[in-house]
């Protein structure tokens, strides 16, 4: 699937009118804004007017000294006019560009928070389908183009469109004879450019896809770089980055091949019908039939209308590519989240006792259908109890945990938490009467005083620093010069394994929660560390509902209660002591197992 949806993204967006009527629906985000945005197209169409305006006064200044004056001005009447009109558009273009900048910040910021918001209300299995690179450029990146086409580029595809219609309208009005040659001439010199164009979009779109592989490269060595060099694999990330740079290369020069065609096209058949026209105009004023400033005025129009046609091909193909940005941010907001994000947190009076039920529960992923994780499981735990799901690798353990939180929807069977199916409750709510610690913490960049108040944003400076000592966390956390606020680098990289778990438990014990669950969270740690960590657990387990995955055994002696999970069933269950004098069990061999290994 993800495959699918990174080629969809590099395939050319065809301007249909569906499409087209479908990405209008971005709008709605201007709609706030609309009377900034109605005003300032009203300044561009008289800018656009006014321009047309000026263009007209050099053919005027021929006309004047030729004594062919048209509206019997002066030169100095002239200059004055022509110094009113510059101020004038300078004045509207001032006050264009300041009223379209409010209105494409704040809708596109607007369109960003909504984006984001939707992006972190969708459920986990969205997530698991797409990379975090995809994401980010839907909400920087395609949100960039269409910021481009509101704030610019349909300014200014409007304003050319005025420009080459007013063009037009004064070549046929005031030199007819003229305007007859010219559209003999330029719809075969648009045809062609044209189809010059398409083909150069064709490869410059090719050349970016290109170099965008080349990025991936960069980006995967870079976040492997210890893989990288543990393997002495330089040279191979080397041969694969200069494979796809040698690509791009290719693709460029085929492109540039391309664009010497095209300026050879626009200066031998462009100019070519650009100076023919111009020689029969220079002999329509040799004969008397056209004034000497109506020249002027024909070659000004003809290069207006020549760079509005060539401009419209570069704002239409701007926004086409933002049609396909914005149908990529458009299938994004139009899925359904799992919960309403707000900026403000929900006060929950939700109070759960931690009874929990799963009763007659079958699962299989999303994206793997076929295959069944969970079958049939069934088992309750009292509220304050401590359970222990021990079993091999994928033998389901973690997918139960993934369950209890509602990352995703059952197959059959129902999980009850205090009676009630946890289907019923409201997600938000329930979420916040659950904590977990993993195997593998990945801590916040910022200072440790904000990764344990995630736990629990309002909390109180005394309550972080009781947090921090019942997590076995102060003393370390003393140690640094600056305490709390420590920043701990990405994903916590400044402190150890170890370290990163007790800010994990003092997170959990801000929290709170009536049902705890660890996923191995000593299991990667050394004896030391573990020593410290499990201790910790033991005071974050005191009377709370908990649920441990646990990897060494010996963990979890003292659980009220074991289940041994093989190929999503549960086998075996029961205490430590109970499961042990069963010599053929499948404890028993995870037992002996640890014990070889250990040995």
């Amino acid at each position: 699937m993800r495959r699918g949806r990174n080629q969809a993204d590099k395939e050319p967006v065809k301007l249909s009118k569906e499409k087209l009527k479908r990405a209008l629906h971005i709008f709605k985000y201007v709609l706030p804004y609309r009377w900034a945005f109605i005003l300032g197209m009203i300044f561009l169409s008289a800018g656009s007017l006014i321009f047309l305006g000026i263009m007209k006064v050099p053919g005027e200044i021929f006309n004047v000294i030729s004594g062919e004056s048209t509206y019997n001005l002066g030169l100095n009447q002239l200059f004055l006019v022509i110094v009113g009109l510059l101020a004038l558009q300078s004045l509207l273009s001032y006050f264009r560009v300041q009223l379209f900048a409010i209105v494409s910040e704040k809708s596109m910021a607007l369109l960003r928070k909504e984006l984001y918001q939707k992006m972190i209300s969708l459920p986990i299995g969205f997530f698991e389908e797409r990379r975090v690179g995809e994401l980010t450029s839907r909400i920087t990146n395609d949100v960039t183009q269409v910021q481009g086409v509101v704030s610019i580029t349909l300014a200014e595809f409007i304003r050319q469109i005025i420009i080459l219609l007013g063009g037009i309208f004064i070549i046929i009005f005031t030199m007819p004879r003229l305007a007859l040659i010219i559209l003999a001439t330029f719809p075969v010199v648009v045809v062609g450019a044209m189809f010059f164009g398409r083909y150069l979009r064709k490869l410059m779109r090719e050349r970016q896809d290109q170099l965008a592989q080349t990025n991936v490269v960069v980006e995967e060595t870079m976040q492997s770089i210890q893989t990288v060099k543990a393997y002495t694999n330089e040279w191979y990330e080397l041969k694969r980055y200069v494979k796809n740079l040698n690509e791009a290369v290719r693709v460029s020069l085929r492109a540039a091949h391309v664009r010497g065609l095209f300026a050879s096209f626009v200066i031998l058949v462009m100019f070519g019908a650009l100076f023919f026209i111009m020689w029969k105009a220079a002999q329509m004023v040799q004969a008397g039939d056209l004034p000497k400033g109506g020249l002027v005025d024909f070659v000004v129009f003809t290069g207006i209308i020549g760079g509005a046609i060539a401009s419209l091909g570069n704002f239409y193909t701007a926004i086409v590519s933002a049609v396909g940005a914005t149908e990529r941010i458009l299938e994004i907001l139009d899925m359904d989240g799992e919960l309403e994000v707000a900026l403000e947190q929900n006060t929950s009076t939700l109070n759960l006792q931690g009874e929990v039920e799963y009763r007659n529960v079958h699962f299989s992923y999303p994206t793997r259908k076929d295959i069944q994780v969970l079958k049939n499981v069934n088992f309750v735990i009292e509220p304050g109890k401590k359970i222990a799901l021990v079993g091999a690798s994928g033998s389901g353990k973690s997918t139960i945990v993934q369950l209890l939180l509602r990352f995703y929807d059952l197959d059959e069977g129902t999980i009850f938490v205090d009676g009630q199916s946890v289907d019923s409750y409201d997600i938000s709510d329930y979420r916040q009467q659950i904590a977990i610690v993993p195997q593998e913490v990945l801590l916040f960049g910022g200072t440790i005083k904000e990764n344990i108040l995630y736990g629990k944003p309002e909390a109180s400076l005394e309550e972080i620093e009781n947090a921090a000592k019942m997590a076995n966390a102060w003393e370390f956390i003393k140690g640094f010069p600056e305490g709390l606020e420590t920043v701990v680098g990405e994903r916590g990289v400044k402190l150890s394994g170890g370290q990163r778990q007790r800010i994990a438990i003092a997170r959990a014990i801000l929290k709170d929660p009536a049902i705890l669950l660890l996923d191995e969270a000593t299991s990667s740690l050394d004896a030391e560390s573990e020593k410290v960590v499990q201790d910790a657990l033991n005071v974050l387990m005191e009377g709370r509902t908990s649920i441990i995955i646990a990897h060494r055994l010996s963990t979890i002696r003292d659980v009220d209660q074991i289940y041994v999970i093989e190929d999503g069933r549960i086998v075996e269950q029961g205490t430590h002591a109970e499961l042990s004098l069963i010599e053929e069990g499948a404890y028993n061999a995870l037992a002996k197992l640890q014990f070889e290994s250990a040995e």
